[in-house]
């Protein structure tokens, strides 16, 4: 059992930046991707970064030019720089470690985007 913890969250004004992680207990290269969620009151649980193995990172067209996954294996750690945060992106930011035969969550860190 992969055990995600995610930290980093917090208050935040508009157009500012955070950086959250997700600790892996296991390996993450061992996954086929490793993935960002968000999910903002009201709202269903969105995409907001792919980063696979190796190949094509995805993002959120909303996120596009302004957050950036990365991974560190070494480490099992995944990454997410958020810029330029906006009220609306107020949300709880889950870690997902995924694969066709197995999926991972980490409990969530909450980023709250206001003045």
């Amino acid at each position: 059992q992969v055990q995600l913890v995610e930290s980093g969250g917090g208050l935040v004004q508009p157009g500012g930046s955070l950086r959250l992680s997700c600790a892996a207990s296991g390996s993450i290269f061992s996954f086929n991707a490793m993935v960002w969620f968000r999910q903002a009151p009201g709202k269903e649980r969105e995409l907001v970064a792919r980063i696979p193995r190796a190949g094509i990172i995805h993002y959120a067209e909303s996120v596009k030019g302004r957050f950036t996954i990365s991974r560190d294996d070494a480490k099992n750690t995944v990454f997410l720089q958020m810029n330029k945060l906006k009220p609306e992106e107020t949300a709880v930011y889950y870690c997902n470690a995924f694969d066709f035969l197995r999926n991972f969550w980490g409990k969530g860190t909450l980023v709250t985007v206001s003045s």
